[in-house]
């Protein structure tokens, strides 16, 4: 009889969730700051040309640490799923209204060969199912946040978080938490050198 239950058990078992097979064009994302945005930032080395850089180090749910102490925290996700066609972490705030939903990226600037202070941004991609709110914050040390705050956000985007004059050997985090609204994704994060912008 043990058997006969056994395989009557395993023919109604199914996954809790299922392959997600929808792919996602990031080239569509839209970013919150744009390149000229920048200047209204940054200090401008006399002018407007813009250089962009490629990634330092890039996080998400399959490659969950980097280099030294560069690492992902990722708070109250209600699925995670790696081997969908883009994995994903999935939030939901009204599913975990115990604690807001967070992703956040420690980073650390002298395991990746860099000796002097420098800005950074680091860029969360994400994706929200009608409007939500997010709290963008960090820590830069002896350096500063040039625009952490409350954040809107609808659809596809990209939401980056300026640190400015931050010492190498200083370990930063930056994070976006949901304070309001309904189910989002997040797929990952980036730390990269902001757009050089030379004046004319």
């Amino acid at each position: 009889m043990a058997k006969n239950s056994t395989k009557a058990a395993s023919k109604k078992t199914q996954p809790h969730e299922d392959f997600v097979k929808r792919s996602v064009n990031f080239a569509k994302f839209k970013p919150d700051l744009l390149d000229k945005d920048f200047t209204s930032h940054l200090t401008p080395i006399d002018g407007l040309i813009i250089f962009p850089w490629t990634p330092i180090e890039t996080l998400s749910c399959t490659k969950t640490i980097g280099l030294g102490r560069t690492n992902l925290t990722i708070i109250r996700p209600t699925i995670v799923q790696v081997d969908a066609t883009v994995p994903r972490a999935t939030f939901d705030r009204t599913a975990t209204p115990q604690r807001n939903p967070v992703i956040q990226m420690h980073f650390e600037p002298s395991a990746y060969g860099i000796t002097s202070v420098a800005t950074y941004i680091m860029q969360f991609t994400i994706e929200t199912f009608g409007q939500a709110t997010f709290n963008l914050q960090g820590f830069a040390g002896s350096g500063t946040l040039a625009n952490n705050g409350t954040k809107v956000l609808n659809g596809q985007v990209k939401v980056s978080l300026i640190m400015k004059n931050v010492p190498p050997a200083q370990q930063t985090f930056g994070f976006l938490e949901q304070t309001a609204g309904g189910a989002w994704n997040w797929f990952s994060t980036q730390v990269r050198f902001p757009p050089i912008v030379i004046s004319p």
